[in-house]
């Protein structure tokens, strides 16, 4: 695609090179500075001076002085002029010699000593313009020889030359570019890279001079542009390899030079110019007659026959703006990045960004929302370029403004999307990706109030999900900006949100209120009452607490108290006192309870007016359940079981206060019974069991309550006082002959015995028991007192033996083998080889234990006793030793 990279502008018109004569005509041209030089047919040379005007248009033109002409005095015409500005000389080809002549003056240079600096048989020759020399004061230049397949290196200095190196050629060379050590060869059917300084050499391709001119042009460090078969401009480095495609330019080009990035080629009607970056044809301009073809120090001239022009390159900027305005964002971007060797750095990286912001817009207008984001990423945009795009999203308070001259051609998004509503829809959603992506790095540095305050309207506008993570975080969202949106959008709960960052809770809590009261429309949590008591516990401002709880206390009692007993507990933050709490929510009676068994039952709290507190409401609730009719028993039964859990398992409670408040309620007799059991009033506490409620099961279930943290007399006591109420009868009152109830209490002492059989003195109860009872009744209960009497006796005679055993061995151990003796001679002890054991074995053969015998720990330490006849599956000891 074409692009005006250049504008031809005339530098010497043909009257002032030649005047009336029409036989001149140009062969070459060199340029110094503002000196311009011309070598003419008929063998002369002129000299002029070439000024650069600027229109005030910007428009570039050259005002042209000729200072000199000078006649040769061959009969040639001239073939090639170069300067060497350092020596103030013209190196001038002409009629196969080379020689030297004076800039200023023109007039040969003689040598030192005497006649001309002359090279003769030359065909052609080049300057290096990459010496290796390091003398500023002269000037290498490589010379091909007419008559030998040779290359010279020679050294200009300002009044003679040195031949400093000659190399063979494989053919006649025919044109030559040298840089640094390296050759860039056509001969007559190939080119080449050879190395003068090595000699070692490197084909190219081949190439037929014959049919077609070869060129061979340096382009930059060890780089040079040749004419290759095909009408290809090909690109070879030192090593004979190529690192840039090949530019497809006119079979019949004559001259090409760069001018970066650009190639540009002369054939015999046209000038084109392609691109080094991506090899395109941008632009082509008629020029007729032309032959000559030049790049000097960036400064492109060419000639025709009869005047010189000036390949005038427009502005890079100028060019990529031309781009950009055709939308041809990756030529533009192309051609930025290409020409970065040729602008200082700072200034291109101001360029470069620019462009890549016009890029990234263009793109956006084109719905190309990647590469619009990947070039406003690159170029580090100031993301309210684009916010202000987007009506009433930037905050009044912004003070933004647009970058002039402008970065797009877009008035607003209306515009960009002509009433197509679905592309605004298209370009919001866009928006909100790029700031949820940009807001947390250094892209909104410096505008981040503006950044978050569009994003909360694009999320509330769009009714986007992220919008409560937005408020939820840290963010800066100018409040007078944004209630007025979210109010539009019925976003009241984010509305909150937002007051509750800007510090403004109680605002927040009116607002939610109001939503859960049906005051206000919103349905984004339907949860909303939850978090507003969540919202209480967490808050510190008790102020607030207390004046908000009893709202939702009102609305419901049993979430409404986790504002107290939810609360949690950090360092900084002070206790609610539980007191208060409880006087706050005297009026809240299920809500007080809950927070009663808060304290009591999970914080574990000992103190004895909660308990007490806590007691009496379970109490009082019982009663109330008890006084309706019809009674609801699912919740009588659940009420009774809490309040009989209280009085078992709490023992700070005020026991008689408690009994005092039923005392007269004969459905509460179990209760009754516990308290009495509390007050060690356990004759009245199993009498109520026994006789009224007439629950055995429970009966012998207090015993057990009673009794669990006592020694084993105690629980003997008290079944022992058990059955004595059973087998005392019915109580007063009642006709001591009633055969139903006596017979059974006799059945429930019958099974009290066989249950509990080795908790009760069997001596005793067999005193207590009527003597017309049969044994065969009391089987079980005699089998087993009788077992664990035996297994008593026995166990005792075995700690007795066991304690001899140990005596005898301490005083072993202490008075020695003499005192032993004695005790035998005396007859303490046998003088068999068992009888040491005579006292102990004996036992333990005798008896097969029922039970684990469980010895005394002092028994046991460091004891040995072989045991005979014992049986591991009846004892506790399984090895065969008791240590």
């Amino acid at each position: 695609m074409s692009v005006k990279a250049f504008e031809l502008v005339p530098a010497v018109e043909r009257d002032l090179l030649m005047g009336d004569k029409a036989r001149i005509n140009i062969e070459c041209i060199e340029c110094c500075g503002k000196h311009l030089y011309v070598g003419t047919n008929d063998c002369f040379i002129h000299h002029f001076l070439l000024d650069e005007v600027t229109s005030s248009k910007g428009k570039l033109s050259y005002s042209t002085q000729k200072l000199l002409h000078k006649y040769l005095g061959l009969k040639k015409p001239v073939a090639e002029l170069r300067a060497a500005s350092a020596l103030e000389r013209l190196i001038v080809l002409c009629d196969g010699i080379v020689f030297l002549i004076d800039m200023v003056t023109l007039e040969s240079v003689p040598s030192a000593a005497g006649g001309g600096v002359k090279i003769r048989g030359v065909t052609a020759f080049c300057v290096n313009e990459n010496p290796v020399n390091g003398d500023p004061f002269c000037v290498e230049m490589a010379v091909l020889s007419s008559k030998r397949r040779t290359v010279q290196i020679y050294m200009v200095y300002e009044d003679r030359v040195q031949l400093i190196k000659e190399v063979n050629s494989p053919e006649q060379p025919c044109v030559v570019s040298i840089d640094g050590y390296f050759l860039c060869l056509a001969l007559t059917t190939q080119y080449m890279i050879l190395n003068y300084n090595t000699g070692a050499s490197q084909d190219l391709f081949p190439y037929n001079s014959e049919e077609r001119r070869p060129i061979v042009k340096r382009i930059s460090r060890e780089e040079f542009l040749l004419a290759a078969p095909g009408g290809l401009g090909m690109f070879a480095n030192s090593e004979g390899a190529s690192q840039r495609a090949p530019v497809n330019w006119s079979e019949s080009v004559i001259a090409a030079a760069v001018c970066f990035p650009y190639v540009v080629a002369l054939d015999e009607n046209f000038i084109t110019i392609h691109s080094m970056l991506d090899q395109q044809l941008k632009q082509t301009l008629s020029f007729r007659d032309g032959h000559v073809l030049q790049d000097f120090e960036g400064k492109v001239m060419l000639a025709s026959t009869k005047a010189v022009y000036v390949l005038v390159p427009l502005p890079l900027e100028r060019q990529i703006q031309d781009l950009l305005a055709s939308h041809r964002v990756e030529e533009a971007l192309v051609l930025t990045e290409g020409a970065q060797r040729n602008i200082p750095k700072d200034k291109f990286q101001i360029l470069h960004r620019r462009i890549l912001q016009q890029a990234g817009f263009i793109k956006f207008g084109q719905l190309q929302f990647l590469d619009a984001k990947e070039h406003f990423r690159k170029g580090q945009l100031d993301v309210r370029e684009l916010i202000s795009l987007y009506p009433l999203l930037l905050p009044a308070s912004s003070s933004f403004m647009r970058c002039h001259p402008p970065l797009h051609e877009f008035a607003d998004l209306n515009h960009l999307a002509q009433g197509d509503q679905e592309k605004v829809l298209q370009c919001k959603k866009f928006l909100i990706s790029y700031l949820g992506e940009v807001r947390s790095t250094d892209v909104v540095n410096g505008c981040r109030d503006d950044v978050d305050t569009a994003l909360l309207k694009l999320y509330a506008e769009q009714d986007h999900d992220s919008l409560l993570d937005l408020l939820a975080s840290d963010n800066s969202c100018v409040l007078t900006d944004s209630i007025p949106w979210l109010e539009k959008y019925h976003k009241y709960f984010a509305l909150g949100l937002l007051y509750h960052f800007n510090g403004q809770d109680a605002a927040a809590l009116q607002l939610w209120i109001r939503i859960v009261d049906g005051e206000l429309q919103d349905c984004t949590r339907s949860d909303l009452y939850e978090y507003i008591v969540d919202f209480l516990c967490c808050s510190s401002n008790m102020k607030m607490v207390w004046k908000y709880a009893d709202w939702a206390l009102r609305k419901d009692p049993t979430t409404g108290v986790h504002i107290f007993t939810k609360r949690p507990v950090s360092k900084g933050r002070s206790e609610v006192n539980p007191d208060e709490v409880i006087t706050y929510l005297g009026k809240h009676s299920q809500a007080l309870l809950l927070y009663l068994e808060h304290l009591v039952l999970e914080r574990k709290i000992q103190k004895e007016k909660f308990h007490t507190h806590l007691a009496v409401l379970y109490l009082d609730r019982v009663m109330l359940l008890l006084s309706e009719s019809p009674t609801d028993e699912g919740q009588l039964t659940k009420a009774r079981e809490k309040l009989q859990a209280m009085l078992r398992e709490s023992s700070l409670y005020r026991v008689q206060f408690v009994l005092g408040k039923m005392e007269n309620c004969e459905k509460l007799l179990l209760e009754r019974a516990t308290l009495h059991g509390k007050l060690e009033e356990h004759d009245k506490a199993l009498h109520l069991l026994v006789h009224k409620l007439r629950d055995f099961p429970s009966a012998e279930a207090f015993c057990i309550w009673a009794s669990s943290s006592r020694d084993p007399a105690y629980r003997q006591q008290l079944f022992h006082l058990l059955l004595g109420v059973y087998l005392d009868g019915s109580p007063p009152g009642k006709a001591q002959g009633a055969c139903g109830s006596r017979g059974e209490m006799e059945i429930a002492a019958v099974d009290l015995l066989n249950r509990h059989g080795e908790v009760f003195d069997a001596v005793r109860v067999l005193q207590m028991l009527p003597e017309n009872w049969s044994l065969q009744l009391l089987r079980p209960f005699l089998n087993r007192a009788v077992r664990a009497s035996m297994h008593t006796s026995r166990t005792s005679q075995i700690a007795l033996g066991l304690a001899r055993s140990e005596n005898v061995q301490l005083l072993h151990d202490r008075m020695g083998t003499g005192v032993i003796g004695g005790l035998i001679r005396g007859g303490c002890l046998g003088t068999g080889p068992g009888s040491f054991q005579v006292q102990v074995v004996p036992v333990l053969r005798r008896f097969a234990f029922p039970h684990q015998i469980r010895f005394p720990q002092r028994l046991l330490q460091k004891r040995r006793v072989l045991v005979a006849g014992w049986e591991p599956s009846r004892c506790a000891r399984t090895t065969g030793e008791l240590r």
